[in-house]
């Protein structure tokens, strides 16, 4: 074990070394043969976290950071790095303006910590809701075309009572969210969220047209020990996404993600579903795994475009 850790990962950073290197050249073979790719690329603030909640990047720099160092042209931000920046008239202004002078695309704005949207408590329901206001208002000002929230209820209700308080916040975010061009997406999160029958069945009862899925491959926990086949998950959820986050978090020796077959994944979202837009890459890892944020981001651009490639042919 101790001898091929090391080698693994040497393997892998050159890979990702060579990915960085060959990203411009494969897009621009698609634009040379007017053909669009089956599915389009950005990347997902999460995937540094770490260097983010360290001080080491700021959030005003993530666009130039997705262009400059990944060569990806589209970014999906995380609330949690601006918190008490959504107001700030200012603040957004800038972002926008950085992410337009780069040519870099705003899609959403990933929402977390501002209540559960199916509280069992009316009040704090409401609350949760309203939080979300202000989001919805920045991202329309960024010009994104979603916002991305969780469907959190009260784990000792049952499973249908939990389905209609998550919808009844959801329905009320989401007629907040029309008139402003956006949709109110959800995305698998833990819990009853990563049951993709639940989910399915809030979405039925919210029945808004601007209300959806973000499907993220790897986030079907449901409790300690209780996981939700992915691929199943997955592919319930599609006929609801607006956007989709490819979830990675380690490698193995060929560079394939090992908790997820993206080529399978990928046939059920892109092939199964005739879905085009953007794939999200979210490289949740590092913390004491083989691949640091950045290369962690690199290895999954680097197998996303073998699948978008294989898919080509």
């Amino acid at each position: 074990m101790h001898l091929l850790a090391p080698s693994r990962r040497q393997f892998l950073a050159a890979s990702a070394g060579l990915a960085a290197a060959a990203a411009l050249p494969r897009l621009a073979c698609f634009a040379d043969d007017k053909k669009e790719p089956p599915f389009k690329i950005s990347l997902a603030q999460w995937s540094l976290h770490r260097t983010l909640f360290d001080g080491k990047l700021d959030n005003r720099d993530f666009a130039k950071t997705a262009k400059n160092d990944y060569g990806i042209e589209a970014i999906e931000y995380v609330n949690q790095f601006w918190m008490d920046k959504a107001k700030d008239a200012a603040y957004v202004a800038e972002l926008k303006k950085r992410s337009e002078d780069l040519g870099v695309k705003t899609l959403l704005i990933m929402c977390d910590k501002e209540g559960d949207l199916g509280d069992s408590d009316e009040k704090k329901r409401t609350t949760a809701v309203e939080n979300h206001y202000k989001w919805v208002e920045a991202a329309q000002k960024l010009g994104c075309h979603s916002i991305r929230v969780n469907a959190a209820s009260d784990k000792k209700l049952s499973f249908e009572e939990q389905q209609k308080l998550a919808a009844d916040g959801l329905r009320r975010l989401s007629e907040f969210a029309a008139p402003h061009g956006l949709n109110v997406l959800v995305e698998n999160h833990g819990g009853l969220s990563s049951n993709g029958k639940w989910l399915v069945g809030v979405m039925k009862l919210v029945d808004r047209k601007n209300c959806g899925t973000l499907p993220d491959f790897g986030n079907f926990k449901i409790s300690e020990g209780e996981e939700y086949d992915r691929y199943q998950g997955v592919e319930e959820l599609m006929p609801f996404a607006r956007a989709v986050s490819a979830k990675s978090q380690e490698f193995d020796a060929d560079g394939n993600e090992i908790r997820t077959d993206y080529f399978k994944m990928l046939e059920i979202v892109v092939k199964k579903y005739d879905y085009h837009g953007y794939c999200g890459i979210e490289f949740g890892g590092g913390g004491g795994g083989t691949l640091s944020e950045p290369e962690g981001i690199i290895a999954t651009k680097k197998l996303l475009e073998r699948v978008r490639e294989k898919m080509s042919l």
